[in-house]
């Protein structure tokens, strides 16, 4: 009999911005190449940019685009938020689809990887935890925070990836943070439901 553990853990990797001209796509690219390296995570990149059908206001009962996405919650074992800062939060896009969810979100990790200028996204980061803290669900300690023009106005980003060493350092980090508390908890629910 198969140890459940031994299956890769199923992470939803979520674009928040749909912002036209946005680098969330670049950014999740970056992101997946290096936790597609690793053979106990299956990969699933959700471009909220691929959801037009997600309603201007929200209905008394959920459309089929709604229902796609929160089914495709309740599958993953943990997520990744990919998320921009703007105006010191996190997108409106991002908030809005988060909400359509709520038991699906129960008992799973969350980890961020935000970009921005000066604070490398640190507003938004801190107040979506506030939001999954709520939801019930385990942000993870460390985060990735890419800063769009690199350390320093006018200074080389050492390392060979586009964000340096010190982002694929973090990127490590939160994956191995990740895959920790996603096996934790997916035994966890598989031995007693979650109830909040």
């Amino acid at each position: 009999m198969r140890d459940d553990n031994d299956r890769p853990l199923d992470v939803a990797v979520i674009i928040g911005s749909t912002r036209e001209g946005r680098v969330g796509a670049d950014v999740a690219r970056w992101f997946t190449e290096r936790a597609g390296k690793r053979d106990d995570l299956l990969l699933d990149v959700i471009d909220l940019a691929d959801y037009p059908d997600f309603p201007g206001s929200y209905p008394a009962t959920p459309n089929g685009a709604m229902a796609h996405f929160t089914d495709r919650i309740a599958r993953a074992d943990g997520f990744v938020i990919v998320t921009p800062e703007y105006n010191r939060s996190f997108p409106a896009s991002l908030k809005q689809a988060v909400d359509y969810a709520y038991d699906e979100w129960h008992a799973k990790p969350v980890g961020y990887v935000a970009y921005g200028y000066d604070s490398r996204g640190l507003y938004a980061v801190e107040h979506l935890r506030c939001v999954f803290t709520e939801l019930h669900a385990m942000s993870l300690r460390d985060t990735v925070g890419l800063h769009l023009v690199g350390e320093d106005p006018g200074t080389e980003r050492p390392g060979p990836g586009p964000y340096g060493d010190r982002a694929d350092r973090a990127a490590t980090a939160l994956l191995d943070q990740l895959v920790w508390w996603g096996l934790a908890l997916r035994d966890a629910r598989a031995r007693r439901p979650y109830t909040s």
